[in-house]
């Protein structure tokens, strides 16, 4: 089962490095995907393939958001530029969908990989619960 709260905090840490990785190109966003992908598969725990799932999840879910985030930023330009903007977007959107499928994967693997790391490092998925909740 697919705990949520893990990959959600994942896509967080992930959205937060990347955008303070902006001061480092490249390297920035690439240790955006790896923290965020290590925290989900650790707060998730289990093992290796339950850290693989939700780091592929918490990545798969930050590439989402950079490619509507993308897609906003160029409908808003064309929509600027009246008709031959909007078909010069339109164009552009061609490429920029290409260019954002292409970093959704790349980000949504390394998430993963950092995931199963993270998965692998607390194998018990109850130890990361608060023992406050537990009823006797």
């Amino acid at each position: 089962m697919t705990n949520w709260r893990a990959v959600i905090i994942g896509f967080l840490v992930a959205t937060v490095v990347g955008v303070l990785g902006v001061a480092v190109p490249g390297i920035g966003q690439l240790a955006a995907g790896l923290f965020g992908g290590f925290v989900a598969g650790y707060i998730a725990g289990g093992g290796l393939l339950r850290g693989f799932w939700h780091g592929l999840l918490a990545g798969a879910l930050g590439g989402i958001v950079a490619g509507l985030a993308i897609a906003f930023i160029v409908g808003i330009v064309g929509w600027a530029g009246g008709p031959l903007g909007g078909a010069l977007s339109g164009i552009a959107g061609i490429g920029i969908f290409a260019v954002v499928v292409l970093v959704s994967f790349v980000m949504a693997l390394e998430s993963a990989i950092a995931g199963a790391i993270g998965g692998v490092l607390n194998a018990n998925p109850e130890s990361s619960r608060s023992q406050t909740h537990t009823r006797y």
